[in-house]
């Protein structure tokens, strides 16, 4: 039997009442759109939901990663969608939608991308999340403790089948180059990079043997438009149970909020909170940013679920810190380090306003 693949395709088409939730005209469109394409044989089953502003297409199929058929799918039902979105003037409709015309590949045209192709096991669970207000790197913390942190992960130490540990794929995506690492053999040249998320990026994690783990989406809509269209709000994969992490290890560094970039403007940092399907919204400052974790089962190519894994009060403690660290951030106001530094406030709107001044600095005389 052909290998299945599991993908999420995302992209911000318009939001209602500001950059807060999808609206639910939007969420049928994509949906008739997805059971046309199981019709038409283009894929083989689909869930349709919103983190936040963010419309994602979770589908499976045979057709291997990057299809043309699958992407064009995927980016005719961002277009139906955002259609909807201009027919009721919603906010920053079609905002993610960076290309006139279709070319193939949604990658590098705005939409976020995390394909995973594997050859079914006998039970084979899977973790999709996906976060809102946030960038890629803001996985990089939760994939190394799932995959390379043993006080996370109790198989790394007792579980022989993962005790050998995992290969990391690092992207850098500033000069589009990336390293894979051996963990846990080179664990500290890992840190050493994935300890700056606005740059380095986990984007695919595999066992020894190269059966394939886990992916991200690595897309930075900065520079794909050369200015700031919104923040990139990334989606993960993880293949769970049965020789890879536990389900309840894969969702275990969530219950600590760790700070991400992005919130507001995509400007400052924040907590990153784990919420239910039904607070998947963004509201207080925009924010602050959330992480949605939807379980499924993939059986003969099916999606069975999904399952609201974070909609459970095991994560309220985390949601209360989150909260707490809100109040924290916020009230530095426009000061680093709520706000993010010089390095990645480039990729911003500040730069209008430095341009804006440019001329009215006066040099000093030495």
């Amino acid at each position: 039997m052909a290998k299945i693949t599991v993908s999420i395709i995302k992209a911000d088409i318009g939001s209602l009442a500001g950059h807060h939730i999808v609206y639910d005209e939007c969420i049928e469109a994509a949906e008739e759109s997805m059971e046309k394409g199981v019709d038409e044989g283009i894929i083989l089953d689909y869930y349709v939901t919103n983190c936040g502003d963010d419309l994602e297409l979770i589908m499976s199929h045979r057709k291997g990663e990057s299809n043309p058929d699958v992407h064009k799918l995927a980016w005719d039902t961002f277009l139906k969608a955002a259609e909807v979105s201009r027919k009721f003037k919603l906010y920053a409709a079609g905002q993610d939608l960076l290309k006139d015309t279709f070319s193939g590949n949604v990658k590098g045209m705005g939409p976020g991308v995390a394909e995973i192709e594997f050859e079914e096991r006998r039970s084979d669970p899977i973790v999709c999340f996906m976060a809102d207000k946030t960038e890629p790197g803001a996985f990089n913390l939760p994939m190394y403790k799932i995959f390379a942190d043993p006080f996370n992960t109790a198989g790394l130490i007792i579980d022989p089948a993962i005790h050998d540990g995992f290969i990391f794929e690092v992207y850098d995506v500033i000069d589009h180059q990336y390293v894979r690492l051996s963990c846990p053999e080179e664990l500290y040249d890992l840190l050493a990079i994935i300890g700056t998320p606005g740059r380095y990026v986990v984007r695919k994690v595999y066992k020894k043997d190269k059966t394939p783990a886990a992916v991200v989406s690595t897309t930075r809509l900065s520079l794909i438009a050369g200015k700031y269209v919104g923040k990139d709000d990334p989606c993960a994969i993880v293949r769970a149970q049965h020789g890879l992490p536990a389900v309840g290890e894969v969702l275990e560094p969530f219950a600590f909020p760790f700070l991400v970039a992005g919130w507001m403007r995509g400007s400052h940092h924040g907590p990153l909170m784990p919420v239910s399907q039904e607070d998947a919204k963004c509201t207080r400052f925009d924010g602050p940013p959330r992480i949605l974790a939807l379980g499924f089962q993939v059986s003969d190519g099916k999606l069975i679920g999904p399952a609201d894994l974070f909609d459970d009060p095991a994560f309220d403690e985390a949601r209360r810190l989150a909260n707490q660290i809100a109040d924290y951030m916020r009230r530095h106001g426009p000061f680093m380090p709520h706000r993010l530094g010089p390095e990645e406030i480039e990729y911003t709107t500040l730069p209008q306003v430095l341009e804006k001044l440019k001329d009215k600095f006066i040099k000093e005389k030495e």
